[in-house]
């Protein structure tokens, strides 16, 4: 680290130092050995199929890695996670374990940072952090290691671009998360720049409707006033838009909202004006799709009686995924391996906030439990579930084989 250097985005090359642990923490054997089984083993009258894509994805890799180098560079110092790193309950338990302090939440963004000196160490959430908390950081002088993942760096691209060029960005994504915040803020660094948080075809069909004149701007201003920029004015900032994403949303619900606002466009000015005043790029990551595409080809090859689905319940990315299987057979978002216990399983609903518990949740005889887990998930966590799995039925990881 050169004298004065405050600020990291690259790690600190510490890779073979923390390596041994990451791998002690976060492999897993049983994952290792349903790979090795072609993601489908077989143990008594229960067959296991794990997605071929699932669990960490390379951004969170290095989110994670950069976390520990950062302990491992600053022995000495105080370091604190300006938020959650992941979305996932076993990692960020690791993290505290090792002294990074996750800072409280608070009304006020910066308000969080207020036992922060120059002499400390804050990681920058994977998700990153709007325009105002990293400005309030750097003026504390502390050293700052960034972690944002490269694909949400690509979506500010697309905003910074969006607010240059008078165009209004439209964020699928939830107003309150993390990434969807920084994102928002990225439009207001440019004069006349602003922001509407969509977060699913409900919320669209809403703004499509003043689009096409069918309601007024006091509706816009009712339903997203907690999700639009600062002195939002429809009738302005609603006539050229962009559409962004946060990019652990679901896909096809994103290429729905891109085509729902786009055929509104066009019916209010027609085709070649419409082309002027509505723009839309791809802007979900690729491992969030590639879990999702894993995830389709799995349910469509069919066989499975019931899917486990691994990951912080406040992981969009994991929501998305149970989503896509509730669709199709019983489905149980679990955010730990102590969710499931030998006779019930303790887990989320699809759109509840509440947890509950069902017992009897295996079919009795020869039952195929599908699995798959979100990117913030680590394989140890996705193994000990198989073990979890099996002992509700008695059986053990040794007497996993090739299924049929």
């Amino acid at each position: 680290m050169s004298v004065g250097q405050t600020y990291f985005q690259k790690g600190f090359g510490l890779k073979a130092a923390v390596g041994p642990v990451l791998a002690q923490n976060y492999d897993s054997g049983v994952v290792d050995r349903l790979r090795e089984f072609g993601y489908r083993a077989r143990a008594g009258e229960m067959t296991l199929k794990l997605a071929r894509e699932f669990g960490f994805c390379y951004r969170v890799e290095r989110a994670v890695e950069y976390a520990y180098e950062t302990r491992q560079k600053f022995p000495d110092r105080r370091v604190f996670l300006s938020g959650e790193i992941i979305h996932n309950p076993d990692v960020n338990g690791r993290l505290e374990r090792m002294g990074i302090s996750l800072l409280p939440e608070a009304a006020e963004d910066t308000a969080r940072y207020a036992a922060v000196t120059s002499s400390d160490v804050v990681i920058l959430l994977a998700f990153g952090v709007p325009v105002a908390e990293m400005e309030h950081l750097r003026g504390k002088g502390c050293v700052l290691v960034d972690t944002t993942c490269g694909s949400v760096l690509n979506v500010w691209k697309n905003v910074h671009k969006y607010a240059r060029e008078g165009f209004t960005a439209v964020i699928h994504g939830k107003h309150y998360h993390e990434e969807t915040k920084a994102t928002a803020s990225q439009a207001l660094t440019h004069d006349g720049g602003h922001y509407l948080c969509v977060r699913d075809r409900e919320e669209t069909a809403v703004v499509c409707a003043f689009i096409r004149g069918l309601v007024g701007g006091d509706e816009i201003r009712r339903a997203f006033g907690h999700a639009a920029s600062p002195g939002f004015d429809p009738d302005r900032d609603l006539a050229r838009i962009g559409l962004a994403n946060q990019t652990t949303m679901l896909m096809s619900e994103s290429l729905e909202i891109q085509e729902m606002l786009q055929a509104a466009m066009v019916e209010r000015h027609g085709e070649e004006e419409a082309g002027r005043r509505f723009r839309a790029m791809d802007t979900i990551c690729s491992a969030t799709q590639d879990r999702q595409d894993a995830m389709l080809t799995m349910l469509a090859e069919g066989g499975l009686d019931v899917m486990v689905v691994i990951g912080g319940y406040n992981s969009s990315n994991t929501q998305a995924l149970a989503r896509i299987c509730a669709e199709k057979l019983p489905t149980f978002h679990i955010d730990s391996p102590e969710s499931v216990m030998q006779a019930s399983i303790r887990h989320r609903p699809i759109g509840s906030h509440q947890l509950v518990e069902t017992a009897a949740w295996l079919p009795a005889g020869a039952v195929s439990v599908g699995l798959t887990a979100g990117a913030s998930t680590p394989n140890n966590v996705v193994g000990e579930v198989v073990a979890r799995i099996l002992a509700a039925r008695g059986l053990t990881v040794a007497e996993l084989g090739p299924a049929a």
